[in-house]
């Protein structure tokens, strides 16, 4: 006997990629009790129907996320390397 097919919301699989992104497909298929592939297929299918201009938006904010970590780690360096040298001078 062919076993029923299932109906998702867009909702339910909206979650499931979300969790999935946190915690990887793998996992959370395991979680979900679904294969793997579902959920491959509902990541593509999403991709495939945001426009370009969304996914540019999406590549834009990720940019500018990375940049404003990018300041943070730089600033933090900076920190640390003048209390190194500060220190570094104290000892001698």
């Amino acid at each position: 006997m062919k076993p029923t097919r299932i109906r998702h919301s867009q909702a339910y699989k909206d979650e499931a990629l979300a969790l999935a992104e946190r915690i990887g497909v793998s996992k959370a298929a395991e979680q979900l009790g679904l294969p793997p592939s579902q959920l491959y297929g509902w990541r593509s299918r999403k991709q495939q129907a945001q426009t370009s201009s969304e996914r540019e938006q999406l590549l834009a904010d990720e940019n500018a996320r990375l940049k404003r970590l990018l300041a943070e780690q730089s600033e933090e360096l900076a920190i640390v390397k003048k209390a190194a040298a500060y220190f570094a001078r104290s000892l001698k």
